[in-house]
């Protein structure tokens, strides 16, 4: 980024983050302590918080499995109350007709602005957890006004960088254009795997993958990651 900026982390283990990261407490949302588990979504909602550790101003909220290849300005400066990823079938392509579906991955929104997202939630959890598959589409049933960023800004691995069914296991996976701002992982594989951390075969028969992508691999090495 080139402006001033605030690097806050939401977690419950802060060893090993850079100083300039502050590291503050995901907030409580009413679940109990096998929810955190049993389905990592739903904590999530907690962003949302009336308090949020009286943070101030716009947020880009960002997951942890995400790979930033490029400047996040623009994403501060997108007008729009609350701004999405469209995770929906088409990823994004909405001029094939698909209807948008939020993808919480990489969101912007003014802190306080959805506080009834999350005091809606506290209220009765066990409920919306049964009535919801996930924290995503309890938040887009609560907010009426979503926006999409440009589909070319957040662009997933699994449907834009694969090889076709069968090839993940001999070639390289595609690199991302130019255009891209911000690689998404979902579901698997997690980054980590393209760079060779996990020695496993990652993905589903028939569609699976092995081994380290070699430009994950410079990417996580000239940004000052540790050796593989």
């Amino acid at each position: 980024m080139r402006g001033a900026f605030r690097f806050v982390c939401l977690t419950d283990n802060a060893d090993g983050l850079l100083p300039r990261i502050e590291a503050l407490p995901i907030p409580e949302v009413g679940l109990w302590p096998e929810d955190w588990y049993r389905s990592g979504v739903w904590p999530k909602l907690g962003i949302y918080d009336g308090a949020l550790h009286g943070l101030r101003g716009r947020c880009v909220f960002i997951d942890l499995d995400m790979v930033v290849l490029r400047e996040v300005d623009d994403f501060f400066d997108a007008k729009g109350t609350y701004i999405g990823v469209d995770g929906g079938e088409n990823w994004g392509r909405l001029e094939r007709g698909a209807a948008p579906e939020l993808c919480s991955a990489l969101i912007s929104f003014e802190i306080f602005a959805n506080a009834k997202v999350a005091d809606a939630f506290r209220a009765e959890p066990k409920r919306l957890m049964g009535s919801y598959r996930n924290e995503q589409a309890f938040t887009a049933g609560m907010l009426p006004d979503i926006r999409y960023w440009p589909s070319d800004w957040v662009i997933s691995f699994k449907r834009s960088l694969r090889q076709p069914v069968g090839l993940d296991l001999v070639l390289q996976p595609k690199m991302p254009p130019r255009s891209a701002k911000v690689l998404a992982f979902h579901g698997t594989p997690r980054p980590m795997d393209r760079m060779g951390r996990c020695k496993r075969f990652w993905g589903r028969f028939l569609h699976m993958g092995h081994g380290a992508a070699c430009w994950m691999v410079d990417y996580w090495r000239d940004n000052g990651g540790d050796r593989i």
